[in-house]
Formats: structure tokens, sequence, C-alpha cells
């Protein structure tokens, strides 16, 4: 089992030092502002004490180190509640920038990358490689002090993801016939086994954060790309995780007037998508959302990763940071 709340009095104080070096230079006001928060905080720690929570981290906030510190702080931070948080991430930004040293062209059908041996190769080895094992170490060195550690793994570890090759069409705008698209090496998921993942969050030894790598593996053993929004509800799903944040760079899913929707049933998602409320790249993301809580998440939420300290606001906090996306 993870550590409970404020279990281990030895490393958290460690962990905590500099905050607490920090607060002794503050204000007497502001040092009474935080004793408020964290005394509001405290019901929501307990709801989410031992629970898993999956986070969808995407390749684009992966450019800003500050940001990538930050996050690696506050899931360290997260596991230090009692939270069992799970990474599962992103990298099209890295992907496209090491095809490009490569001479490698790339093109896109659907928002899905297509991926011919080559492109399969270089995202294999910046997803698995590069990626994966920069986010374990941030969180490593960010929970140096309290021994919280990041391990880096892919869907190919311990039969993690089983996929299929994706199939898609595309309506020719002349004859309106649809065709068949080729995207190469891009699966979904068809079995999830989370066994590994369950055995690394429930040491009750050891304080492990499992970061993954959206790379699955075919029955013929062929190796496969995979959409990691697509991926983190998957995992999300066969966890039956208490919440699963999707970190995007937009603060939530807006309405017909504009405005930010702070909580949606499965049927008011759909209703967006078929009215056109919700266009473009909100759409997969509603879909993943929607597939996640059918799966057996409890709830999915859609906000903004750029924004300081956005996680910690949305589960333990009363009015949350993104929107919310619930059965009913």
């Amino acid at each position: 089992m993870c550590r409970p709340f404020l279990r281990d009095t030895a490393s958290i104080p460690r962990y905590l030092a500099r905050v607490m070096n920090e607060t002794e230079r503050q204000s007497e006001e502001r040092s009474w502002e935080t004793a408020k928060t964290l005394a509001e905080a405290l019901p929501y720690i307990q709801v989410y004490d031992r629970e898993t929570v999956v986070i969808k981290y995407g390749g684009h906030a992966m450019g800003e180190s500050a940001v990538a510190r930050q996050f690696a702080a506050d899931v360290v931070l997260l596991k230090l509640m009692g939270v069992n948080p799970v990474v599962v991430h992103g990298g099209g930004p890295q992907i496209s920038a090491m095809l490009e040293k490569a001479g490698v062209k790339s093109s896109f059908v659907d928002g899905l990358r297509v991926t011919d041996p080559a492109t399969m190769e270089v995202a294999e080895m910046v997803l698995s490689g590069a990626v994966n094992k920069e986010i374990a170490h941030w969180i490593t060195m960010a929970g140096k002090e309290a021994d919280v550690r990041g391990v880096g793994l892919s869907g190919k570890d311990a039969g993690l993801l089983t996929v299929e090759k994706t199939c898609r069409t595309k309506r020719d705008p002349d004859s309106m016939i649809e065709h068949e698209v080729d995207l190469g090496y891009v699966g979904e998921p068809t079995k999830v086994d989370p066994k590994l993942i369950k055995g690394l969050i429930a040491s009750e030894t050891e304080d492990w954060v499992p970061v993954i790598a959206p790379i699955g593996v075919a029955e013929d053993g062929q190796t496969y790309n995979v959409n990691a929004d697509t991926v983190a509800g998957a995992i999300a799903g066969s966890l039956n995780a208490k919440r699963m944040l999707l970190l995007t760079d937009v603060p939530g899913v807006k309405g017909a007037d504009g405005d930010i929707i702070r909580q949606m049933t499965l049927e008011e998602a759909q209703a967006l998508i078929d009215s056109g409320v919700a266009h473009g790249g909100m759409i997969p993301k509603l879909e993943t959302a929607m597939a996640a809580v059918r799966a057996g998440v409890e709830a999915v939420v859609i906000l903004d990763g750029r924004r300081p300290h956005a996680m910690l606001v949305e589960l333990f906090t009363e009015f949350g940071a993104g929107t919310l996306v619930k059965a009913s």
C-alpha cells in the first residue's frame, strides 16, 4: 500500500524543508492563508487517500523545463499525500523534431501520425527512451528527499498493453465514397494487463510512480504507436481509477456560450459533440473521457496542465480546475 497522509514522519519533513524555510520568510498574513488552505484541503485529501489517479501528460508541456519540474514536484506531493499517481505521457513534438533531424517526412490523418517502419523506429526510441526516462528522472529527483521514485515503462513491458492495428476511413470530397486509409503502425488497445502497475503502487516498502510510454504490441509481436490519450483511458479503466486527469493546453470544455463547463454527464458530453459545439481536438479528448468512464473510471477531468499546481487545485479544492466528465 502507498503511504497514507503524513504517516512517514521522517521523509516528509525532509522533503518539505525548503518549503518550510520559505514559509519562515513569508508574512504572517500569508502564513495564515496557507494554513487555511491546508485545512480546507483535508476533506479532499481523505477522499483520495490510497486511490489511483491516472495522469495524461502531454508532450507540449515537456518543452518548458520550469513547467516540467513543477509537474514532477506535484506528482511527488500527490504520492506523499496518499494518492497513487500513474503517469501516461505523449511526445508528439519530440517525435516530430527527431524525424525532422533524420530527414523523415510525416503526415497525419484525423490527428494520428501515419507511421511507417522508419517512423515507428523513431517513435519508439523517442517515447520509450528519451521522453519516458526523462519524466521518470524528473520525478525521482523531485522525490529524492522523500524516497519517491519514478519508474519508466512502456506498454511492451510485462504484456501491459496489447493492441491491434487502427483502421480509419476518409471520404472522397468528389465521389463522397469512404476509402480506407492505411495509418501504418498505429494501434488501438484491445487488452490491458495491469499486474505490473498494481504491484508497483501496492508496494509497502517503496514509493514508486509508474511512468508509461504509449507503445503497444499486437498478438503477432508487431510494435505499434498508440495515441497517449487512448492509452491513458484504457489503463485508467483497467485500474478502476478514482480520477483520470487529461492535462491539455486549454482550461476545459467550452459550452455554446463560450464559458467553461465545470461538470457534465456522458449524455451531455455526447450532445456537445453531436451539436458541433465541441470540435477539433476537443472531440477525441471527450471521446477518451467517455470511454474511460464507461470502462470503470469514476470521473475524468480535462484541465489546463500549464497552470501552476493545476492537479492539486482540481483534486483538493471545492471548485476544481477544469471540466469533469462522469457517468450521470
